[in-house]
């Protein structure tokens, strides 16, 4: 598109961000897909069309743009704008544990505090030294698993999904990171369609946005898959099935991490008999639990009793 003539005052990248963020907050746009506001999502798409890192050095803020650079900011900035697609989705790119991913509208855009877990070796939950099997459940684009590939090199790490879509879109993210044939991908309704055998972890960011926060997702939200959010009246539809066959897929010292986010409330009331660890980050973010497998294999009876 042309230069509007009313913005061709514009003509620095510290300009661009500028005017994209008042315009993004006149959108009244919704954030929460890598950025959590206006002028960070702004400088990133803007130095994302000008080919540039999202750490390029303050002082080329004030270099001045050729016209087709301008006209290529305000394209991708409006697009934000008129769509309101997240960033991710447009730029079809993501970080997850400082490592970048390819995402699209298959799979949620990598957002978890479980990275946190992963970057620490998922200790002190867990013995590092005696991580030898994970596996992510409900993998989306294969973020989770592959970041503890990175970590854990000589572990055997799986990642399922119950999606195809998603699946592909995990294939596409383990030919990036060169780890296909390294890292094992199941197509699985949750345990479903994996081997029995026991991992000394398995971590799971599974859908769980309960019926009233599903009603109240702004458009954003709304352009990510229903499969990925949508968890039921309480949001625990799929956490009540992981948390009843994960026992069998544990080794004796293994550990179930798994993110419920706003639905913590609800698992904590309806497990309250488990004991669960809420773990506190420092990086921000909550709603992640981290259960011992000898408490749910010594609760099995129970538990049973809750999914009958």
């Amino acid at each position: 598109m042309s230069i509007p003539e009313t913005l061709q005052v514009l003509t620095t990248i510290r300009d661009f961000i500028r005017w994209g963020s008042s315009e993004f907050l006149r959108g009244q746009l919704s954030f929460g897909h890598g950025f959590d506001n206006a002028f960070d999502e702004v400088r990133y798409l803007t130095l994302h069309a000008l080919a540039l890192p999202y750490d390029w050095p303050d002082e080329y803020l004030d270099a001045v743009l050729t016209l087709p650079e301008r006209e290529l900011v305000v394209d991708i900035l409006q697009l934000r704008v008129d769509s309101r697609q997240p960033a991710a989705y447009i730029t079809r790119e993501s970080w997850f544990c400082g490592l970048k991913f390819y995402v699209d509208e298959r799979v949620l855009v990598p957002r978890s505090p479980i990275a946190e877990l992963i970057s620490n070796g998922f200790e002190p939950w867990v013995d590092s030294n005696r991580v030898n099997r994970i596996l992510d459940l409900c993998s989306g684009s294969g973020c989770i698993a592959i970041a503890a590939k990175y970590h854990f090199p000589e572990a055997e790490v799986c990642a399922s999904d119950v999606s195809r879509d998603a699946l592909e879109v995990a294939a596409m993210n383990l030919q990036q990171h060169d780890l296909t044939g390294l890292l094992t991908l199941y197509e699985s309704d949750l345990f479903d369609a994996i081997p029995a055998q026991q991992f000394d972890v398995i971590v799971s960011n599974p859908p769980y946005v309960d019926a009233e926060d599903m009603a109240a997702l702004t458009d954003e939200y709304r352009f990510e898959p229903e499969i990925g959010l949508c968890a039921g009246e309480d949001g625990l539809l799929l956490v009540d099935r992981i948390i009843e066959q994960a026992g069998e897929f544990l080794s004796d010292h293994g550990v179930l991490i798994v993110e419920v986010g706003n639905s913590q409330a609800a698992l904590q009331g309806k497990y309250d008999f488990i004991p669960m660890t809420w773990i506190e980050f420092e990086f921000g973010g909550g709603g992640v639990c981290c259960i011992q497998a000898r408490d749910l294999k010594q609760q099995q009876a129970a538990i049973a009793t809750i999914a009958s």
